[in-house]
């Protein structure tokens, strides 16, 4: 395959986690960074991992032509300025081979379909980052199952949920900027690696038809006063005016049958970030759960005060000391280096991505009807022409800063 040189449009969490990525892919480094704040510092983790000897460019259109692939890392808000800037500089002759945006695609079915739009407009190919999807436990489970499948029958529930205390960046706690609360940030992965599950082994990941979407959406822990309080002290976002969602729970129904079910929250206050699926077939069924780790530590009280960074063992660790949870290879856990893996090849040799910008389109829909789904009380029909084009103009109550309408108590 082609040695790839990939560019970062965005420098903050997930991009960190992108460059460390690279020290497992061995066809690409990084090789430009467009950033409005930490350019410097992801270069110099770039030199230190040896991945790269990224140029700090001045503009998008900058990094576009010092790259071949275009990873788009940056907040949701900023998705389609970015895009355009992207797809502006591919018409002006940029030979970008393809372009990657992390998840989500975007806020809104207008935003989603705008991202296709673009994507089309490139004239390249292009990659939706779902690492769930991604997720190596995940596959061999499936894997080891296969004759079960063929035996008995397909899964016919999946169960799915992602949960940590709350995100590190402002942004994501302001549903204007972020397009909600804990169902766009979170939701999008659970609901999306449910489907993934449940597709039958040879079948494409558009097989299974959504018929329904149930959801609730509520505002539990980061409602009360005291975390209010500190959520605006540190965030800067006013939870009592324009509050988001810290709990989301709900089932999205297929035509086969199968049921994906979601439980997305930010008040897991134990060890840190904890994923956990389950998938349920005739006589069989298979569990991942990120919190068993085969390492862990043990740091008493003496010596806590000398730990000075928690998420070094696990993302979004709440503790320094006690009992606590180590991943050596969180990137790998998590799918990250494996969704780079199946760009790089996908971008090297001409191929398809597992999945693109439609993909994405389509986990946008089904997020949107939860929201819905969680507004009006009532089980959100797919199958009704009436809904879906409602759904492509829908724009959440909690997204425009009225979520209060929704998650306070009348």
């Amino acid at each position: 395959m082609a040695h790839l040189k990939l560019g970062f449009i965005g420098a903050g969490f997930i991009a960190k986690f992108y460059t460390r990525s690279l020290k497992y892919i061995r066809d690409a480094d990084l090789s430009a960074i467009y950033a409005i704040k930490g350019a410097e510092e992801l270069a110099a983790l770039s030199r230190q991992l040896g991945v790269g000897e990224p140029k700090i460019c001045a503009s998008i259109a900058d990094l576009c032509a010092s790259c071949d692939v275009v990873a788009v890392l940056v907040p949701n808000f900023a998705k389609i300025p970015v895009m355009e800037e992207v797809a502006a500089a591919c018409a002006k002759g940029a030979a970008v081979k393809g372009i990657i945006c992390d998840k989500p695609l975007a806020r809104n079915m207008a935003e989603a379909n705008r991202m296709v739009e673009l994507g089309d407009a490139c004239k390249v190919n292009v990659a939706y980052h779902e690492n769930q999807d991604h997720m190596e436990p995940i596959r061999a489970g499936l894997e080891q199952l296969k004759p079960a499948m063929f035996a008995a029958g397909p899964l016919v529930l999946a169960r799915s949920a992602e949960e940590h205390g709350g995100p590190h960046e402002p942004w994501f706690w302001d549903p204007t900027r972020q397009g909600g609360g804990v169902l766009c940030d979170m939701g999008c992965h659970s609901i999306d690696v449910s489907r993934f599950i449940l597709t039958p082994p040879g079948k494409p990941l558009d097989f299974l038809q959504p018929v329904s979407v149930t959801a609730r959406t509520l505002l539990l822990k980061w409602g009360q006063p005291a975390y209010r309080k500190k959520l605006l002290e540190e965030r800067g976002v006013d939870y009592s005016k324009t509050p988001a969602e810290d709990y989301a729970t709900g089932v999205v129904e297929f035509r086969n049958p199968e049921a994906g079910q979601f439980a997305d929250s930010w008040m897991w206050d134990m060890q840190g970030l904890r994923l956990l699926m389950e998938a349920l077939g005739p006589g069989y069924a298979t569990r991942i759960d990120s919190l068993v780790s085969p390492l862990s530590v043990f740091i008493g009280d003496a010596v806590a005060e000398a730990i000075k960074d928690a998420e070094s063992a696990l993302e979004k660790a709440t503790a320094t000391r006690g009992l606590m949870v180590v991943h050596p290879n969180e990137m790998d856990l998590y799918g990250y280096i494996a969704e780079l893996q199946d760009s790089v090849r996908a971008f090297s040799t001409g191929t398809k991505p597992l999945l693109d910008f439609r993909h994405g389109r389509s986990v946008t829909e089904l997020v949107m009807a939860a929201y819905l789904s969680g507004e009006t009380g009532k089980t959100v029909d797919l199958t009704d022409p009436a809904t879906k084009a409602a759904l492509q103009t829908y724009i959440p109550l909690i997204q425009q800063g009225k979520g209060g309408e929704v998650l306070f108590a009348k």
